[in-house]
């Protein structure tokens, strides 16, 4: 039986002060992948470090880890793609065993999960993160019906069918939230395996800020959910017109059975409207939704004629 060809993906910048560990690693743990590191405009020594420890290092000029990993995807050709930072925060010695399951499972997507054994709440020294995953976790899970334990996390393997398909406009660290909640809507594999997860070494600085990626990331998950689930988003913009609607309707209604004329005329022209907007915001999610359904069985077939 012919091996899996394995490529191994590393999108850096600046992180001279870890690539070298991570590259190791992995000649000495999976010395059968291609490893490439694809340089996103690092101003320290990544490039010549990364080079000497005999990666394979590439360049994407516009900035942003998505944008990395969008040319990665495109130009990489393997049977096996794994998707890791270059800050050595996770572990590789693991890499086999999560390899083994994602063959052995037949895996679209495995990620591995920093959450399950508290190994990132006493590692991440950064404030709010814990809350952030959590809350980005539980958001997913309840809107999208799962029970996935770490959405945010950067070591990820992918089969050819997923990385030749995946498709997205995002650009930075959305990237995670984005992987999941696509291969949650097209009903792809997905399976996790528990990992130790370290905080960076003293003198490594993370590109994330707190409350500007953890925003964009919530701003995603609103947008998806539209894109992904149009009845349930316009669905509930629809309640609350309707409801709305419906109170700014009682002032004039109760009027006109007391008085039999309506005073406040403005306010029941309002109400009205807003109820009629809400019967629109219902059927532009009913539309959307059948066309959502469309594209997912296109999806499917595209998905599985790719060889």
């Amino acid at each position: 039986m012919v091996s899996p060809k394995i490529a191994v993906l590393i999108p850096c910048y600046n992180e001279a002060l870890t690539i070298g560990t991570v590259v190791k690693d992995f000649k000495t743990f999976l010395p059968q992948a291609d490893i490439y590191v694809y340089d996103n405009n690092s101003k320290d020594d990544t490039v010549a470090i990364a080079k000497a420890e005999g990666a394979i290092v590439r360049h994407e000029k516009r900035q942003g880890k998505a944008n990395v990993v969008f040319k990665m995807f495109r130009e990489i050709e393997a049977d096996i793609y794994i998707m890791i930072d270059g800050d050595d925060t996770y572990p590789v010695d693991c890499v086999q065993e999560m390899v083994d399951q994602f063959i052995e499972n037949n895996c679209d997507m495995l990620v591995g999960d920093r959450l399950s054994n508290n190994s990132y709440k006493k590692e991440n020294k950064r404030a709010f993160h814990n809350f952030g995953n959590n809350l980005v976790r539980n958001l997913i899970n309840v809107f999208f019906g799962s029970e996935l334990k770490d959405i945010l996390s950067g070591y990820r393997i992918f089969s050819k069918k997923f990385v030749k398909n995946y498709a997205s406009t995002i650009k930075g660290f959305e990237l995670e939230t984005d992987l999941s909640i696509y291969s949650l809507h097209n009903g792809l594999a997905i399976e996790e395996y528990s990992i130790n997860y370290r905080d960076r070494p003293e003198g490594s600085e993370s590109k994330l800020n707190t409350f500007t990626d953890g925003f964009k990331v919530i701003k995603l998950f609103f947008n998806l959910v539209r894109l992904y689930k149009p009845l349930l988003f316009f669905g509930v913009v629809s309640a609350v017109l309707f409801i709305v609607g419906v109170l700014f309707m009682i002032v004039p209604i109760t009027e006109y059975f007391e008085y039999k004329y309506v005073y406040k005329v403005p306010t029941l022209i309002f109400s009205i409207m807003l109820i009629i907007v809400s019967l629109l915001a219902f059927m532009t999610g009913l539309i959307l939704d059948n066309i959502s359904i469309i594209d997912r069985k296109n999806f499917r077939v595209r998905y599985n004629s790719t060889k």
